[in-house]
This record gives C-alpha cells, sequence and structure tokens, in this order.
C-alpha cells in the first residue's frame, strides 16, 4: 500500500511539472536542473509566482523587519494589474525598508519617504524579503543613500522602454535554456532596448537595486535598470531567478495579504 501511495504521489508530482512546463513553453518561464543527490535524483525546478501565506508563508508584523529589507507589493489599480499581467507575478512595486517604520520608494512623484503604516493601508499585499548577508553598515548606507535621494524624479522614459523588453525576454525564459544562456540572453535585448533609459532617474525596482548597489551590496551585476519587482522576487531563496542574482534574498514574512475574490468553485 506505501508504495502505491508514493507512485500516486510521483504521478500527480509528475502531472503537476507537466503542466507547469506546458505553461511555461507558451509564455515563458524560467527553470533549473538540480542535479542529483545521496538522498534524491535530478530534479527540475520550475520559476514560481506562487506568493500567498497559505502556501508555507506566514503574516508578520513591522517589528519584525530589519533596515535594508525589500518590500514587494501590489495595488488595486489598473496599472498595477497590468504590470503583474506583463510579468506574471503577484507584484508590481519595489520599497526599501529604513528603519524606524520608515520606507523609501521611487514613485511617479519622484523618490519619496512613507511610513510603513501608509504603505499597509494603501497596498493590497506586502511581502518582505532580507539579503541575510546585509551587513549593518551597509544597511546604513542604504538607508543614507536613500534618503539623499528624496525628490529625485521619476524614470518614466525606462517604464515606456521596459514594455517591449518584458514581452521580448520571454524567447530567453523558454523551459530547460541554461541559466547562463538565460541571462546572456536577458542582458543582451536589455542592451539594445533599454539602452537609452536614464540612470540619473529611478523607478521602483531600479531605486532599490540601486541603493543596494550604493551600499557595496550588489544584488546582481545586472543593471538595475533591466530589473523588475517579478525578477526581485524570482531571486528568493528556492526559486529560479532569470538575472543571476549575487546572493538568494530570505523571505521574512506578509506584512499585509487580501486573498483574491472567491469563486463558485471555492464556495463550501
Amino acid at each position: 500500500m506505501e508504495g502505491l501511495i508514493r507512485g500516486a504521489r510521483a504521478v500527480r508530482h509528475a502531472g503537476a511539472l507537466a503542466a507547469a512546463l506546458a505553461l511555461c513553453s507558451v509564455w515563458g518561464c524560467a527553470s533549473r536542473l538540480e542535479p542529483a543527490t545521496p538522498e534524491s535524483g535530478a530534479k527540475l525546478r520550475v520559476q514560481s509566482s506562487a506568493l500567498a501565506p497559505g502556501n508555507g508563508g506566514e503574516l508578520i508584523a513591522a517589528g519584525a523587519l530589519e533596515a535594508g529589507d525589500i518590500l514587494l507589493s501590489s495595488v488595486g489599480t489598473l496599472q498595477s494589474l497590468g504590470i503583474q499581467l506583463a510579468t506574471f507575478a503577484p507584484v508590481s512595486h519595489a520599497l526599501v525598508y529604513l528603519g524606524d517604520e520608515r520606507v523609501a520608494e521611487a514613485v511617479g512623484a519622484g523618490v519619496q519617504v512613507r511610513t510603513i503604516g501608509a504603505v499597509l493601508e494603501s497596498e493590497q499585499m506586502v511581502v518582505a524579503f532580507r539579503d541575510p548577508q546585509l551587513t549593518p553598515a551597509q544597511a546604513e548606507r542604504v538607508r543614507d543613500w536613500s534618503l539623499a535621494q528624496v525628490g529625485t524624479r521619476y524614470n518614466t522614459v525606462g517604464v515606456v522602454l521596459s514594455a517591449p523588453f518584458v514581452i521580448n525576454r520571454r524567447v530567453c525564459e523558454l523551459p530547460l535554456v541554461p541559466g547562463p544562456l538565460r541571462d546572456a540572453c536577458v542582458r543582451g535585448f536589455a542592451t539594445v532596448q533599454l539602452g537609452a533609459s536614464s540612470d540619473d532617474r529611478f523607478f521602483c525596482s531600479q531605486f532599490v537595486l540601486e541603493a543596494y548597489r550604493q551600499a557595496g551590496a550588489p544584488l546582481s551585476d545586472a543593471d538595475p535598470r533591466w530589473v523588475s519587482p517579478a525578477d526581485l522576487l524570482h531571486m528568493r531563496e528556492g526559486d529560479v531567478a532569470t538575472l543571476a542574482a549575487a546572493r538568494p534574498l530570505r523571505y521574512v514574512g506578509h506584512l499585509k495579504y487580501t486573498a483574491p475574490p472567491a469563486t463558485v468553485t471555492d464556495a463550501p
């Protein structure tokens, strides 16, 4: 009986993996083949956008945050929904936590500082990630540089140029494309399509990447103008990053989560 149960689980796992690969083959979805270990055989890991407390996460209070933590969020606007649909991710905005219940972010009005309370009030979902290797001194430099940028104008041109780039880069993210080739492919598209984008103005994820770079703790050697909130999400532990990450981000927890509306099939 135990053998039958294990066999059924293996079939379900294989079916789920086949379905994921079928979807990825249409839309583009980075994957990674993990070598066999003494405990298990080789595994194919597929990039995941699953992000909810129910799939292994937890809800946390703002007091659990540390300076330098990266917050990813989504709001109930058409612009946010458009970004999520384009990047196939549940997040559309990136912020950096400064400590003392303050965050810095790049928005349409430019770089600004808000309280974490204001963020939680306006966003539908807020999830925190942490660079486990960020030192207190580097976190202080992240904060100081971020505060010095307040008032810097928004990189509107960079956002506009990102629209075709987000679509074209899907070619690089087809299943089973090796990581180095995928990274080189995305960088090639970015160099051609985003070369005219300003690097002295910021959109949200560009601002976060630049803050870490200025602090001497770059999250990736990719140009910050190439990185979206979805890319930051996929730099987490256990996921598959499209652009090579210097080190994986550690999930801290959800500060806020609003479940999607229930459908007919969800009803009891």
